[in-house]
């Protein structure tokens, strides 16, 4: 079995240190340009790109994403993934050319710029409240009357109610479930009253049910794991069967995570997932531990960030252009050095961080560029602007991440 430092190097025969020089030397201006036009495949390689920048593997990312496609259709299931991971319409759109039927958005803003990118079937997990929330969801839900919206609040439900009357038009709803640690209506009773509700309404009606349990994805162990997943989404099943069996129909109950898909998908009534950190991976998702033990391998490391040595103070220490503006902050590590045995990352402040030298390693020198296995996907894609997609060392595209930053 792998080791999880042999894991998490991703791609084989990936470089541990590309020399600073190793670039064709062009401009910023030039490779801006190319960016501009569309005009880089071909022209512009790894050792081209600005610093910090963060890439996308895609030999890797279209193994994962095939895996999870073929894994969906085997079960059964209907594959949604949640564009949270990503922000980028066009990693939406290649999944669902590989048969996702669309897409979740956790915000109105992300669903907004996933539609403006081409993206359609979207479900914004996150209950559209106050009036500029609500404004936008009827415009986007004007454009793309199958997009779905969430609620758990009788009083939300009426208030959706009332405006798309005064619109001129019919909402499907999903009801979320508090299953987890996040929103929801508690499942049972109170979810069936909200049902019943909903269904008394004229101008919305009752879509899917929605039910993400937060403290399952991430639970270590996967017999733990498993427990905790079923535990939570067994109370989603037996609140859609008590709405079935109170005569009010409901034609989905969708959720689930990248940590959860192999547990989920067996479940009886869970009918979609909504797995979203499966495409690029991280060190987070790593540690959570698979059947087979304590790494988590289904899907491969495709997404890294890579950075210029700027400063060499000390003989054992060296500083890279990537701090807190590069990499996420949420969890209690930081990044972790690709293909460096021995090297130690550790936060410098916004801009810098601070790599400790061991002994045995490669000489590292001033300009080197270094990748990074990232801590937390999700997060550190909404620092970029762009990402860079690369065949090999070759940049196949750009791809911008349109809902990056927005926090409405």
């Amino acid at each position: 079995m792998p080791s999880r430092r042999a894991f998490l190097a991703g791609a084989a025969g990936a470089p541990a240190i590309l020399p600073g020089a190793a670039g064709r030397a062009y401009s910023l201006a030039d490779i801006e340009r190319m960016i501009a036009m569309g005009d880089v495949k071909g022209k512009l390689s790894r050792a081209d790109l600005p610093t910090p920048a963060l890439i996308l593997e895609l030999d890797a990312f279209e193994a994962n994403v095939a895996r999870m496609a073929a894994w969906a259709r085997r079960k059964n299931r209907a594959l949604r993934p949640h564009a949270k991971t990503h922000k980028c319409p066009e990693i939406a759109l290649a999944l669902m050319k590989a048969g996702a039927v669309g897409a979740c958005a956790a915000k109105i803003s992300e669903a907004e710029a996933l539609a403006a990118g081409g993206v359609t079937n979207l479900l914004v997990t996150s209950a559209c409240v106050g009036p500029h929330k609500l404004e936008r969801a009827l415009r986007l839900a004007r454009r793309h009357p199958e997009t779905i919206l969430s609620v758990d609040d009788a009083d939300h439900a009426a208030a959706l109610d009332a405006a798309a009357a005064a619109a001129g038009l019919r909402l499907n709803l999903a009801i979320d479930l508090w299953i987890g640690n996040r929103t929801g209506v508690e499942p049972g009773g109170k979810a069936l009253a909200l049902a019943r509700r909903v269904a008394a309404l004229k101008h919305v009606r009752l879509a899917a049910i929605q039910a993400y349990a937060g403290q399952a994805s991430h639970a270590l162990g996967f017999e733990n794991r498993r427990k905790v997943s079923l535990d939570a989404m067994g109370l989603a099943v037996e609140t859609r069967r008590l709405l079935e069996k109170s005569g009010i129909a409901c034609p989905l109950l969708t959720g689930g995570s990248t940590g959860t898909y192999n547990i989920d998908s067996e479940i009886e009534g869970v009918d979609e997932l909504q797995p979203g950190s499966f495409l690029f991976m991280d060190l987070d998702y790593s540690r959570i531990g698979g059947p087979d033990g304590p790494v988590f391998r289904d899907f491969a490391q495709s997404l890294f960030v890579i950075a210029t040595v700027i400063s060499r103070p000390t003989a054992g220490s060296a500083i890279v252009d990537a701090g807190f503006k590069a990499f996420s902050t949420d969890r209690p590590f930081g990044p972790e050095p690709r293909n460096l045995e021995g090297v130690k990352y550790s936060w410098g402040g916004d801009e810098h961080g601070k790599l400790t030298l061991g002994n045995s390693g490669p000489p590292v020198r001033l300009g080197d560029r270094i990748e990074f296995v990232v801590p937390h996907c999700d997060p550190t894609v909404n620092l970029y602007d762009r990402i860079y997609a690369l065949r090999g060392e070759q940049v196949e595209a750009v791809w911008r991440i349109a809902a990056r930053g927005m926090s409405q």
